[in-house]
């Protein structure tokens, strides 16, 4: 169990480190409208369209990713006080939201993507890009989030029951405000 679970997060790391080129490629994409519009006095039909699509790829692939490596947002005004036992138990509370929130965008996103898959799905555009292929990683992302949020489920009963979670494994552990403040205010 503790090998797949490592596959898990490894898979969505990967994943993860390698989206985020996306945005690099976001960047050129905008630029060169920009200087197509500057320059020639009109922009590329598909730069922009283009760009909007790779952000969804990178926006619903990265999930799993920022689940690893704890980069959701969390309200810390209260929870960023709570020990990691405290915040295990929390996150355990609120896991069946998580479950929910996966399930309905696993069921939305594969009816979606069959539906773009068979009728391969283009845009109304000029340039008619293709729809398809960004509609079809939505299931795959569901899926990806969905064993991410299954391994961090584990990683929080583990952290109950006082065993350890090995970051490669589990992701990044629930930080420790109070000992990570009296660390920082012993070093001064």
């Amino acid at each position: 169990m503790l090998q797949l679970a490592r596959l898990i997060t490894r898979t969505n790391r990967f994943i993860g480190y390698w989206i985020s080129f996306c945005v690099l490629i976001i960047f050129a994409l905008l630029l060169a409208d920009v200087v197509m519009r500057y320059l020639i006095g009109q922009p590329a039909i598909w730069t922009a369209e283009l760009a909007t699509l790779i952000f969804g790829v990178y926006a619903i692939m990265g999930g799993g990713f920022l689940l690893a490596e704890r980069g959701h947002v969390n309200v810390d005004i209260i929870y960023g006080r709570f020990s990691p036992k405290r915040k295990a138990l929390i996150d355990i509370a609120t896991w069946p939201l998580f479950a929910i929130f996966v399930g309905v965008l696993l069921w939305q996103g594969y009816d979606i993507a069959s539906e773009a898959i068979a009728d391969l799905e283009r845009s109304n555009s000029v340039w008619k890009a293709p729809l398809w292929p960004t509609k079809s990683l939505i299931p795959v992302a569901a899926i990806l989030l969905l064993l991410q949020g299954v391994v961090r489920l584990w990683a929080d009963v583990r952290t109950l029951m006082g065993l350890p979670n090995d970051p490669e494994i589990f992701g990044v552990p629930a930080k420790d405000e109070t000992e990570a403040a009296q660390a920082a205010g012993g070093n001064s």
